[in-house]
Order: C-alpha cells, then structure tokens, then sequence
C-alpha cells in the first residue's frame, strides 16, 4: 500500500492547514535546522500533527544522526485526555517534535477540522519504519520498557527483521519510580552504549513524563510507542486491520484486557466525545 505524503514546512512559512508550532524543546540548537511545524491541530487543547510515517521516521533519523535529541508522541483519545486533566502533561505533549495520531479518532478529527489528508501514523508500524531506516544508515537504536521475556522477544524480532540493526541497549524498568542512583546508571548505560534513536515503551503518561525528564540528559531521539513492544513481540495480539480502520481498535483491547482498560476506553472514550463534539472541542 502506498502512503500519503505529508509536507512539512519550515517554522515562519504558511501552510494551507495553518501550522501549529512544534517547538524542539531543550534538544540543543544542532537539530533547529532539521525540526519544522507541520500541519496540525489544537484537540482539547493537545497539538496532533498531521504527519505521515515517512516523515516522522525522516525526522527522527536526521536528528539522531544530527546528535540532536528530541522527543516524539505517538498519541491516542487516552493522551488527549490525559492532556485535558493536566496542564503540566499538555505541556509535555505540546513541546514535543512530533504527535503523531496514532488513534484512528484523531484522524478522524484532523480531517473534521479542515486537514482533509490527514493518516494514521500508528506505533506498531511506526518502530518497524524507523528500524528500517536505522539499519540502512548504521545508527544503532536502544529499547527502554517491557519485561525481560518482552525485550529478548522485542529484540529477536527486530534482528530478524533487520539483520543490520544495531540495537546496543536495552532496559526492563522496575514497575516503580527508579531511586536517584538506578536512573543515573541508566542514563550512563544509555549514553556508553551509543544509541541515537531510543524507544520508550512504559505506557501514556508515564512514559511521556520520562522523556521529558530525561530530554535534557540524553542526545539520543526518544519515541515513546505505549504497547508496541508487546504488539512486535508477540505476546499480545493486535486487532484486526478493518477493526482498525472503524476504529475500534479499542474495543479488541478492552475485550482482551478488560480489568485493565475498561476506565480508559468506556470512561476515558466517553468524555472525549462529550467535550469534542458535544462542547466544540474546548480544551
């Protein structure tokens, strides 16, 4: 299947969808050059990005070649309304380089609000396309979540996939905040091992608030992708793709995970479709 392409213009110049700013943070001025706005849009008061796979994976790639950090969301109706409960979140959301809408909602969203080729760009196939392209231009990636078994699968798959991936670090955190000793050892760990492109899987929000409190710590590109571990790992199952394209990806979940999941999707889902479209989507 063929991709849509999204163009990404530089900050200062117009697009036809009026770009929201997409500001790079503390990531040092090597990559201001590299990061530009794309067109996107305020939902409930979170930026959403109408990117595309291509692009995201472009960006990552040159500023972790660049050395330039940075931080990019793969966001779901959970995040927005994570974001719409906390101003510090949305903060956090709003600062990255990009939020990608990795919900089929959100799409849905950006084009009910004028961005007519606005897609997916989902966090299981987003980890595969910046491999591949991690592979091909020798930039080693490191994986930080999951279980051990999860990140030996995670990891086994990745190389089968693209044997010239180098993948130099991988961390199992404990299901606890880290004392000040374990996180500074991480961070070592991290910077010795070389990797430039680290993938984040701990789940929204935790993750997001460890990347932004690690951002000015790390050079490498930080993306955080909630489930995708277990999804490429193997040990939990994806929906089906027409389920989805409906979007009701969350309702596969929330049958297979019911104890977990059923505040997020039957409570979290209601409220964003009340002050979306019932409120005109007032954040």
């Amino acid at each position: 299947m063929v991709r849509p392409q999204v163009v990404c213009h530089p900050p200062g110049n117009a697009a036809d969808s009026e770009p929201l700013e997409a500001p790079g943070g503390g990531s040092s001025e090597r990559g201001a050059s590299l990061r530009a706005a794309c067109p996107g849009r305020s939902i409930l008061g979170m930026r959403v990005d109408a990117t595309s796979y291509a692009e995201t994976a472009g960006l990552v790639l040159d500023l972790a070649a660049a050395g330039a950090g940075g931080l990019v969301c793969v966001a779901t109706t959970h995040m927005v309304m994570e974001s719409f409960d906390s101003p510090e979140f949305q903060g956090i959301v709003n600062s990255a380089d990009r939020v990608t809408p990795d919900g089929v909602p959100l799409v849905w969203a950006l084009r009910a609000m004028g961005i007519a080729g606005a897609t997916r760009v989902y966090g299981p196939d987003l980890v595969p396309e910046i491999c591949a392209r991690a592979a091909s231009r020798g930039i080693p990636v490191g994986l930080y979540g999951g279980t051990p078994e999860v990140l030996a699968l995670l990891r086994a798959e990745l190389r089968r996939r693209f044997p010239a991936l180098d993948i130099p670090f991988a961390y199992s955190p404990p299901f606890r905040p880290l004392s000040d000793e374990e996180d500074r050892e991480v961070v070592e760990s991290l910077t010795a091992s070389g990797a430039r492109i680290l993938f984040v899987g701990i789940g929204c929000p935790r993750q997001e608030r460890w990347m932004a409190a690690h951002r000015e710590r790390l050079d490498c590109v930080m993306v955080g992708v909630g489930a995708a571990f277990d999804f490429l790992a193997g040990v939990k199952a994806q929906a089906p793709p027409w389920l989805q394209r409906a979007g009701l990806e969350w309702l596969f979940r929330l049958v297979h995970e019911p104890r977990r999941l059923w505040r997020r999707y039957l409570v979290g889902n209601a409220r964003f479709l009340f002050h979306f479209l019932l409120r005109g989507n007032r954040g």
